[in-house]
Order: C-alpha cells, then sequence, then structure tokens
C-alpha cells in the first residue's frame, strides 16, 4: 500500500496549505501586539470597550487568545503525522482562522456587543478544535493521543468559565488558574515528547555519548504529581497541601528534565532552546509553591510558566516546525537566536517585575518590549517562509 501524501491536491495560498502556517504567523504578531497595547491599557493611557478589566482582558488574551492558535497550528501539523490522514486545507482552514480573529475582536469590544455574545462567539473555537482534532484521532485509530484532546477541552472549559467568573465576579481567578494549568500539563505531555526526541536525534547524529533516558514509569509519576500538584493549586492555592505538592512536582520535573541530556545541546540552539524553555515548568512550579507559603508573590510563578514555558516553547516549536516543514534547513539563524534571547529576557524581566514592585514598572515596560520584540520578530523572519510554497 502506497503511503498517504503529506498535502492533498491545493492550488489556493500557500498560507492556507498547512495549519502551522496561518495559525502560527497570525498567532505570533497578535501575541507582539497584544502586548504592545497592553502596557498602555494598564497604566490608564489607552482605553478598551472589553468587558473585561485590563489585567483579565491581557491574561485572557494571551492564555485563551493566543496560546490556542499556536496549540491549533500544532495539532493540525502533527495529527496527519499520528494518523496518516490528509490535513486541513483552504476554505476549512480559512474558516477556522476567521473564528479565531472573530473571538479576539468579540473579547475586545465585549463591552459593546455584551458578555455572553463575547463569550459564544469566542468560545466557539477551541471547542471547534477540540471536536476536529478527536474526529481525527479517532478516525485513524490513535487512542493514545486522545489525552491531548482532553487538555484542548479543559482549555475550552476554563475559557467558558473565564467570561462567566469575571462577569459575575468582576474578575476572574479561578479560571486563570484552570487555563494555566491545562498549558502546563500540554506542555508536559508534548515537551516530555519532543524535547528528548529532538536531542536524541541530534546528539546521535553530532555528539555521541549519553543520551535523553527514554519515556518510562518516572515519567508517568512526573506527569501524575505535577496534574495533581495543579488540582490542589486551582482549588486551594493558598494552603500547605498544595504547597508542598508544588515543591515535589518543581524537584520531580528538575529531575525530569536533566535526564534529557540538555547540558550537551549548546552547540544546536533549535535544541537548546527547548530545554531552556521546558525549564521555566519546574521555575513555575517552585515560584508557585513557594508563594503559596507568601515567601514570593504569586505572579512570579504565573509568569515563570506563561511568559517562559508557554512563551519560549511555542517560540521553539513555531521557528523549528516553520523551517522544517517548509523545507529550509534546520540552522538557527541570527534573528532566530535574537528571537530566543528575546523571549527568555523579557520573562527574566517580568518575573524580576513581581519579585522587585520597587522596579516594577521599567521592569514590566522591558518585559513587554522585549516579548513583542521576540513575536514581532517572529513574524518579520518567519512570514516570508509562511505565505511562500515550498520549492
Amino acid at each position: 500500500m502506497p503511503p498517504i501524501p503529506r498535502l492533498g491536491p491545493y492550488e489556493g495560498p500557500a498560507l492556507l496549505s498547512y495549519g502551522f502556517r496561518p495559525f502560527f504567523l497570525f498567532g505570533a504578531l497578535y501575541a507582539g501586539l497584544a502586548v504592545l497595547a497592553w502596557l498602555p491599557i494598564f497604566t490608564g493611557e489607552l482605553a478598551m470597550a472589553s468587558a473585561f478589566t485590563p489585567r483579565d482582558w491581557h491574561v485572557h488574551e494571551m492564555l485563551y487568545g493566543y496560546v490556542p492558535a499556536v496549540v491549533t497550528g500544532f495539532l493540525l501539523t502533527a495529527i496527519p503525522n499520528w494518523t496518516g490522514r490528509l490535513p486541513l486545507q483552504g476554505t476549512p482552514l480559512l474558516l477556522l482562522l476567521t473564528i479565531w480573529i472573530a473571538g479576539r475582536v468579540a473579547v475586545t469590544v465585549s463591552a459593546l456587543i455584551g458578555w455572553l455574545a463575547a463569550a459564544l462567539i469566542d468560545g466557539a473555537f477551541l471547542l471547534l478544535i477540540a471536536a476536529a482534532a478527536a474526529r481525527e484521532i479517532v478516525a485513524g485509530g490513535n487512542w493514545s493521543n486522545l489525552k491531548v484532546v482532553s487538555l484542548i477541552a479543559l482549555l475550552a472549559l476554563g475559557n467558558a468559565c473565564f467570561h462567566l467568573e469575571a462577569h459575575v465576579a468582576g474578575t476572574a481567578d479561578y479560571s486563570i488558574r484552570v487555563g494555566l494549568a491545562a498549558v502546563v500539563m500540554l506542555i508536559t505531555l508534548i515537551g516530555g515528547r519532543i524535547v528528548p526526541s529532538f536531542t536524541r536525534n541530534w546528539l546521535a547524529r553530532e555528539n555521541p555519548g549519553r543520551l535523553p533516558v527514554p519515556f518510562g514509569r518516572f515519567d508517568g509519576i512526573v506527569i501524575a504529581a505535577s496534574a495533581a500538584a495543579l488540582l490542589l493549586w486551582i482549588v486551594l492555592p493558598q494552603t500547605v497541601a498544595a504547597g508542598a505538592a508544588l515543591l515535589v512536582a518543581a524537584a520531580l520535573q528538575s529531575a525530569r528534565l536533566a535526564r534529557w541530556a540538555g547540558d550537551r545541546t549548546a552547540r544546536e540552539r533549535l535544541v537548546l532552546i527547548l530545554h531552556l524553555g521546558y525549564a521555566f515548568i519546574p521555575i513555575g512550579f517552585l515560584l508557585a509553591g513557594l508563594a503559596t507559603f507568601e515567601l514570593v508573590p504569586a505572579a512570579a510563578g504565573i509568569h515563570a510558566w506563561a511568559g517562559g514555558a508557554v512563551g519560549t516553547m511555542t517560540l521553539a516549536v513555531m521557528t523549528r516546525a516553520s523551517l522544517g516543514h517548509t523545507g529550509h534547513a534546520l540552522i538557527a539563524s541570527r534573528a532566530t537566536q535574537a528571537i530566543y534571547a528575546a523571549v527568555l529576557l523579557a520573562t527574566l524581566s517580568r518575573i524580576g517585575a513581581a519579585l522587585e514592585p520597587a522596579h516594577s514598572l521599567p521592569l514590566l515596560s522591558l518585559a513587554a518590549t522585549l516579548w513583542a520584540a521576540a513575536f514581532l520578530g517572529f513574524g518579520f523572519a518567519y512570514g516570508p517562509i509562511l505565505v511562500r510554497r515550498v520549492r
């Protein structure tokens, strides 16, 4: 039986030929522009017609706006490889992109159209992605990857709760933790697959010696302990039990990362950045655990996860996938390395702003500028290859 082709017959715009192309590009541009807008909104220099508070708009649009775009780009590219089925292209892909954009507009003008209308428009995207991913995985008989769909469904639930909680209570709280926990577990699951895999491939070819430890019982323990700690953090964030569980998860996640031989990848930036990005998972657990004992502000751990793990890992995946799926060599150019440096420095600045309240405003400004530079830099450096056909 001949192999199933990676792409079906398609003559439309290259941008709509594969899921990673539009969602990586528009997701990155939105992440950069939204943060540039958020800082003057936060300081009161710019007004917005959202029903959300400025902080909630910022959190929502990063957690439930940007992240779903990148996750969608990843899933629409990975699922055909998992299942052997053809990828989404053309008009259906454009429809999904349009629904995602409509959600961003609806949330931003939700004070004008009403919170419920905004919630329905915004919530449709994640529900469609979860349903489409589940359909393809089930049709391809790839049952093991349904756990990824369950986390997308949890993210969709968190999004619905975010709108409701913000409307009823005036600001979101539990739903922020639900969404962030779902994303942390996505990185724990997917990162646990791609980081050691890409590391092993490069080391076996370029730097023979110690290789990443294969997935085993220990990884399952880490995943279970992390999920339990996050559940306690969602429900009982200020308790000793939650704090202890978060610190245990931090230690286990650190040990897991150390087993992947990241210290041997310094010469290959496309691999090294995956380890650096994943390192913010245990750092986030550590800071979140310390925050429950009031040793550090809660924002430090939240931004280690949201800025460090999410921001760095998504850029790492987007740059690598964009190069690999468009026929370019897997080499981290100077522009790519600058993107990595910017997102890492943005994260450190944002954590510093939480830890040093006396210097919070200049550090926030620096973090926002560097974050925008990283994501708009991705759009500038990778946009041309995402909108052109592979030759």
